[in-house]
C-alpha cells in the first residue's frame, strides 16, 4: 500500500484513450451538486479489477497546488474510476459539465486520482467475500464451464440465456460462477416489470438520451428448466446460493407462481443452500406465499429510504414504496435473510434526511444487513431526472456507516447475497477461497 503525503494529482484525458496527470491540480470529490477535497485517510489504491473512463463534455475540478483555490482542467476531458464489486465510493468524481455533453452510460464515476505510479480512488473495502475478485476468473475454465452446461442441458432457455447472454456477452460475474459451479447461481424468471426505474440496466424507452447496457429476458421459463440445473448446483458448489431476480430482466415477484413451484421442487431433491430472490419488494402477499415454500433470504433494492425519492427514481406501477417495507416485514417474520441493495449516491445517501428515514427502516424492518452498492448512473442526469436541486446538509458516507454501524451492531455490512453458513452465523466462513 503506498502512503500517501499529498492529495493525488488530478487525471484528464486527450479524447482518444489516453489518460494524463495534471500536477498542477489535486483532486476534488462530488458529493450531491458541489466539489469538496477529500480526506486524506479516504484514499485507497484502486483495486484490482477497477478501471477509468473519460467523461467526455465534462472538464475535472481540483485545487491549484500552488493557490489552493479550486478550479477547472482545461487540459482534457475529466477522468472517473470504476470500483470493483465489494468496495463502496466515498466521494464521485468532481466536473463542470459543458452545455452540449452526452449523457453517461449507466455506470458509477468514481473521484479517481495519481500519484507515485499508482492510482487512488476514496473508497472503503465494505465486502470481504472474494466471489467477484477480478484474479478468480479463468477464461479456460469458464469455457470449459460453458461447455459442459450446455452439453448437460441442451434443451433448457434459462442455460442458454445465461450462458450465451450473461456469462460470454456481457460478462457477468454471478453467470460466471455459475460455468465454474461456485457460490451464487443467478436464476432469472420474468421478462416484465412493474417499475420504469430512470436506470434500468435492461430497459430504456427509445426516446431516451442513454442505452440499456443488456437486452432483458425475452421468455417465462418453466420452473423444470429452473429445478433442472439449480438443484445439481445446491448439491455441489461450495457455499451455494440460487438467486431469482437479476439484472438482465424484469421483476421476479411477477413470476411468482412460477418461483414457489420451482422452490418446493427443489426442496423435494435438496435441503442444501440458501434460496434467495433480488426483488423490487412490490408484492408482499407473494412474499409471503415464497416464504412459505422456502424461501429463506431476500433483498430489496431501494435508492433511498425515503418515499419520495424512491418514488421518483422508480416510478412504480400499482404498488408503493410502503409495500417494499412490508416485504421486508413478512420475510423477517418468517426468520428469512432480509437485506437491501442501496444504491449509494455521495451527497444523497449520506444527506442527515436520508440517515434518519434509513434509521427509521432499519427499526421498522428488524433488517439483517445493508449492501452498500455503487449507483450506476450520470450524476447529474439523475439528480435532474428526480428533481433534487438541491440534497441538503450531508455528513460524507463514510461517517454515515459509522453512525449505523455504532446504532445497529448486529446489522450486517456487505456487498453480496450471504450463504447459508453466514446466515447462520458463521459469518466469516465464505470470506477465503
Amino acid at each position: 500500500m503506498s502512503i500517501l503525503n499529498h492529495s493525488p494529482y488530478l487525471m484528464y484525458s486527450d479524447g482518444n484513450g489516453n489518460i494524463f496527470e495534471d500536477t498542477s491540480l489535486y483532486v476534488v470529490g462530488r458529493s450531491g451538486w458541489d466539489a469538496y477535497p477529500i480526506p486524506m485517510e479516504d484514499w485507497i489504491e484502486l483495486p484490482e479489477g477497477g478501471q477509468l473512463y473519460e467523461l467526455p463534455g465534462r472538464r475535472g475540478i481540483g485545487i491549484d497546488v500552488e493557490s489552493g483555490e479550486m478550479r477547472l482542467c482545461e487540459k482534457g476531458w475529466a477522468v472517473a474510476a470504476f470500483i470493483p464489486p465489494a468496495h463502496t465510493g466515498l466521494f464521485m468524481a468532481a466536473y463542470e459539465t459543458m452545455p452540449d455533453a452526452p449523457t453517461l452510460p449507466l455506470f458509477c464515476y468514481t473521484a479517481a486520482g495519481w500519484h507515485n505510479d499508482q492510482l487512488f480512488v476514496p473508497a472503503v473495502r465494505i465486502e470481504k467475500d472474494i466471489r467477484q475478485e477480478a484474479s478468480g476468473y479463468d477464461d479456460e475454465q469458464i469455457q470449459n464451464g460453458y461447455d459442459q452446461l450446455l452439453s448437460a442441458y441442451p434443451d433448457n432457455r434459462l442455460v442458454k440465456h445465461l450462458m450465451d447472454n450473461c456469462c460470454m456477452t456481457y460478462t457477468c460475474p454471478a453467470a460466471r460462477n455459475l460455468a465454474l459451479g461456485r457460490w451464487e447461481c443467478p436464476v432469472p424468471v420474468s421478462p416484465a416489470c412493474n417499475a420504469n426505474c430512470i436506470g434500468c440496466i435492461s430497459f430504456q424507452p427509445e426516446d431516451e438520451t442513454i442505452f440499456s447496457t443488456q437486452d432483458r429476458l425475452t421468455f417465462k421459463p418453466l420452473a423444470e428448466e429452473i429445478v433442472e440445473f439449480t438443484v445439481p448446483h445446491l448439491e455441489t458448489a461450495p457455499f451455494p446460493i440460487i438467486s431469482y431476480g437479476q439484472g438482465c430482466e424484469g421483476e421476479p415477484l411477477l413470476m411468482w407462481e412460477t418461483i414457489k413451484e420451482s422452490i418446493i421442487e427443489i426442496r423435494k431433491h435438496t435441503p442444501k443452500g440458501s434460496i434467495n430472490i433480488n426483488t423490487n419488494g412490490s408484492k408482499p402477499d407473494a412474499v409471503k406465499v415464497l416464504c412459505e415454500a422456502g424461501l429463506n433470504s431476500i433483498r430489496v433494492s431501494t435508492n433511498s429510504a425515503r418515499k419520495e425519492i424512491y418514488t421518483a427514481y422508480y416510478k412504480p406501477n400499482n404498488y408503493q414504496f410502503e409495500d417494499i417495507v412490508e416485504s421486508l416485514k413478512i420475510a423477517r417474520s418468517f426468520g428469512a435473510w432480509t437485506s437491501i441493495n442501496y444504491f449509494v449516491f455521495p451527497g444523497m445517501t449520506d444527506s442527515i434526511e436520508e440517515y434518519e428515514a434509513l434509521r427509521k427502516l432499519i427499526k421498522e424492518t428488524d433488517l439483517c444487513m445493508i449492501q452498500w452498492r455503487n449507483f450506476n448512473i450520470d450524476p447529474d442526469w439523475y439528480l435532474e431526472k428526480i428533481n433534487v436541486p438541491d440534497t441538503g446538509e450531508c455528513m460524507g458516507v463514510k461517517q454515515m456507516m459509522e453512525l449505523i454501524r455504532e446504532e445497529f451492531p448486529n446489522l450486517k455490512f456487505g456487498y453480496f447475497n450471504p450463504s447459508i453458513e453466514r446466515i447462520k452465523g458463521d459469518y466469516q466462513s465464505d470470506f477465503a477461497h
